[in-house]
This record gives structure tokens, sequence and C-alpha cells, in this order.
């Protein structure tokens, strides 16, 4: 979905128009398109010039209609586009929305606009969280060109209220490069993820069985989940948290593994500056084989305790209800056969590299050492 208002206009990225650097864009993205994605464009202030506000707001059109691609006839399309009016982003996104009416398979809307919607009362805010509320798993992602507080604010909200994401694009390589990403992920099969609500500690948190999980975590919160792992498995973890709003630009996911009495098993964790509206990270535990005492193999599950905690702040004025997306994604697998493979405490096999450091270390003493001791002795001779 594509707005041709008249700002679209303005030279100042890369030092071409936002208009040519958003069709040089959809040019490069329609020759890489997945043979499975049927893709359409609508767009909006593309036709009507005038002064009239009610005509203005009414400025939408399907542009190329939602199907299997070809890719001369869409870039044709594309090409004859001029910046010419208003910004009717509420009217535009129930045209798209109806444009993707019906089906089962993955529906995404790719918003790009440089401005703020110009037809209020018609919130296109409001309008997104209509679409969301009728359960047709509709998700709008918005990209923003160079856009003032006001704009990411709105654009924001927008993707806020389908569960889509948000991003700021300063140039015509980011732009590109994040519309692709965005269709490539229309091309990837369906997973519906089971939602679920992690706990404030352990004792109260819901026991997950492998699987992809969704759920909302406020701003600097710690939430709890709880996995069974049985001797001579393996449990592997991830968490990601998309910053589906403006957020201030350092921030971190700590995803740690401890046992039901507080001791801490492995973590994982990563930072992010802002470069990224998604920031993940995961843990292996592998549970060593036991035995009881009569030789015979333990079976009982241990019950791993899994608390993801995260560090984004929101700037001033930003909503932090509800809380940040959550996909939380938890596999239980049969256990490396080599003892020497199980990792202790994270490490696994950076015990030996931990002990080499330490070798290291000591003959590097010893030798030190014996030079300052010879160098005396030799002073003293002179």
């Amino acid at each position: 979905m594509l707005d041709v208002s008249g700002s679209m206009r303005a030279r100042d990225i890369d030092g071409q128009s936002r208009m040519s650097a958003a069709k040089q864009a959809f040019n490069e993205v329609l020759d890489a398109v997945p043979g499975e994605v049927q893709l359409g464009i609508r767009t909006l202030g593309a036709n009507y010039p005038g002064p009239d506000r009610q005509t203005g707001c009414k400025d939408t059109k399907q542009l190329y209609p939602v199907g299997p691609l070809d890719r001369t006839e869409a870039k044709t399309a594309v090409a004859t586009l001029a910046p010419t009016g208003w910004t009717p982003i509420g009217p535009a996104l129930l045209g798209a929305a109806d444009d993707l009416k019906g089906g089962a398979a993955t529906r995404r809307i790719v918003l790009i606009t440089d401005g703020e919607d110009t037809c209020a009362p018609l919130d296109p805010c409001e309008v997104a969280r209509e679409i969301a509320a009728k359960g047709i798993h509709l998700t709008v992602d918005t990209l923003g060109l160079l856009p003032d507080a006001k704009t990411r604010k709105q654009l924001s909200c927008i993707a806020e209220a389908t569960g889509g994401t948000y991003t700021s694009v300063q140039h015509t390589e980011e732009l590109r490069d994040r519309v692709h990403q965005l269709v490539d992920r229309a091309a990837d099969p369906v997973v519906t993820p089971v939602a679920t609500q992690g706990a404030d500690q352990c004792a109260k948190a819901p026991v997950l069985k492998p699987g992809l999980y969704t759920d909302r975590e406020k701003f600097a919160e710690h939430r709890w989940y709880r996995v069974d792992v049985r001797p001579g498995q393996e449990l592997r973890a991830s968490a990601s948290i998309g910053a589906d709003r403006a957020v201030h630009n350092d921030y971190g996911v700590l995803l740690r593994a401890s046992t039901v009495h507080g001791r801490e098993i492995v973590r994982g964790s990563e930072a992010g500056d802002g470069r990224t509206d998604v920031i993940s990270s995961g843990l292996r535990y592998p549970k060593a084989p036991l035995k009881n005492a009569d030789g015979a193999a333990k079976d009982a599950p241990e019950t791993v305790c899994l608390r993801l905690s995260n560090s984004f702040a929101a700037p001033a004025g930003v909503k932090t209800d509800p809380g940040l997306p959550v996909e939380l994604a938890v596999d239980v697998v049969d256990g490396p056969s080599d003892a020497s493979d199980v990792a202790s405490f994270g490490l696994g096999r950076g015990w030996w590299f931990l002990g080499a450091l330490v070798l290291a270390g000591l003959v590097a003493g010893l030798l030190w050492g014996w030079l300052s001791r010879w160098r005396v002795a030799v002073w003293r001779t002179n």
C-alpha cells in the first residue's frame, strides 16, 4: 500500500524524491517475490490533486489486484504513479483489508508513507483496531519515510494494533530490504502460535510442551514459564520480543533457565541499539542421563524454570499497555550421546578452553619469573 500524496515529491532520500526511492525499491522487490506469494498494490492520494477534502479523502485505488504476480504488468502500473494528492490512510486500510478478504493464508498489508493521515476523524489507528477485532488474522506493517514525531506515533499505533511492525526508513536500500523481508515473510508456512500467559514466579508458571507460543510482556518485566526435561534429553528454547512501538535505542533480552529452587543452569542474552525491531535470545540445556543405585536408568523429569526478562524503555507519551509481543519457541529433543558434549552451566567444551587459558597463564608466569630473576642476577654480576 503506497502513499502517492503530494509530499512524496520531496527530494531528500539519497538525492532523489521519495516517490523515486519507493518506485526503485518496489521494482527490486517485485523481481524477487517468491512464486507462492500473491501480491496486490493499492495507492492512496494518487489521483485527485484538488483542494476538496471530501473528495481527496476518498482517493484510494487498487492499482494491481491481489493474485499471482505478473512482474511486467505490476512494474508498468507502478511506473505511472506521480505524487498528487491527500493522505487518506484510514480509507486505504479499509480498502486493502477488503482486497485481502477470504482465505486462510498469511495476509499482510505493508504500508509505505511519508506522513500522517490527513482525513480525520477517520483515525487510521482506530481502523487498524477494528481490523484486528474482526479476527481475520491480518497484519499491518508500517514503514515511515523520514517520519516526524506525529507520523511515527500514528504508524506505530497502526502496527501495534494488528501485531505488525513499524520501521523508520532513511535510505532507499533500507526501504528495499525491509519490504523484501516482509514479502518473504508472507511466503513462510503458516504456523499458528499458541497463546499463553507467563506468571510472576515459577511455581505459578504454565507448563509448556514443545511448540510455538505467544505472549505479551510489559516493559522491564520478568515472565516465568516451565518445561519438563527428562534425563538424556536436551531443552532448546528461544524468545523473541518485538518493538512494535517507539522505544529508546538501547535495550536487551535475557532468557534464563533455572531449577525450581532458583539455581541458575544456563542463560542466553542479547542487546540491541535500535537497528532492528525484533531482538531474540536462546539457550540449550542438555540433561545428562542418570542412573539409580541399582544401575537402572532414571526417567523422572526435571522441571526447568524459564524466566524471560527485557530492558526496553518507552519515550514519554508512548503507551506501555499492552505489553510488547513475545514469541517463545520450545523444543525437547534427545540429548547428545557423548557425555563430553553436555553443557555445564553454559560452557560445554568451553571448559577445555578455560583449562588451556589457565595452563598458558601458569607457564607464562613461571617464564616471566625466571627471566626476572636472571636479569637481576646479571645486573648484580655487572
